[in-house]
């Protein structure tokens, strides 16, 4: 059952890439939500909330679905094509896969959680500078240094042992718990 529901969702990854990607984000990024409201205290209340804010997951959801799934999908291929160490051109050697493990938590992880945090204020609040500065303030450089211990051993497999076209699928089961986290820290910073 399990091998027959991979070969679909594989077929589904080959024959509508972006649309796959695009569900498959966006429930993800929700579960992670789920889990965060289910799971983690409030900073506001130091409980878990006993109401379901279900405006919070939908912001989740849009997010994965909309915005990171097709950025996350060309950012896999754009490393895959352009990054690798000089002599070493599109192989899964060790030096190309530190020369993309470096360029993605260098350059694109800083960029995608103040673009995270960013969104999720202007969804949450409209577009005040104020509020989106104080979020970037209380959660950006903090959740920066909580990804640093998480991501690169993710991606250091991800880019030496899985496929480009199954490296946003790899991110997104393992994100559920990352977006767990980002959720609460969204919500709490």
């Amino acid at each position: 059952m399990f091998k027959s529901a991979f070969n679909k969702y594989n077929y589904y990854l080959k024959t509508a890439p972006f649309t796959t990607n695009f569900f498959t984000t966006g429930f993800l990024f929700g579960a992670g939500d789920f889990l965060a409201q289910h799971t983690l205290p409030s900073g506001h209340t130091g409980h878990i909330e006993a109401s379901y804010d279900y405006k919070r997951t939908a912001r989740a959801v849009f997010y994965g679905s909309v915005i990171f799934s097709p950025i996350g999908s060309k950012w896999m291929y754009f490393l895959q094509k352009k990054v690798h160490w000089p002599g070493k051109a599109n192989t899964y050697s060790g030096l190309n896969t530190l020369s993309r493990v470096l360029v993605d938590q260098l350059l694109f992880s800083p960029v995608s959680l103040v673009f995270y945090f960013s969104t999720m204020s202007i969804l949450e609040n409209g577009f005040d500078i104020d509020l989106i500065k104080t979020k970037l303030h209380n959660s950006a450089w903090s959740s920066l240094v909580t990804n640093w211990s998480v991501w690169p051993f993710v991606q250091t497999i991800n880019f030496k042992y899985i496929k480009v076209e199954h490296r946003l699928t790899v991110i997104n089961v393992i994100a559920i718990f990352w977006n767990a986290y980002l959720s609460f820290k969204n919500n709490n910073g």
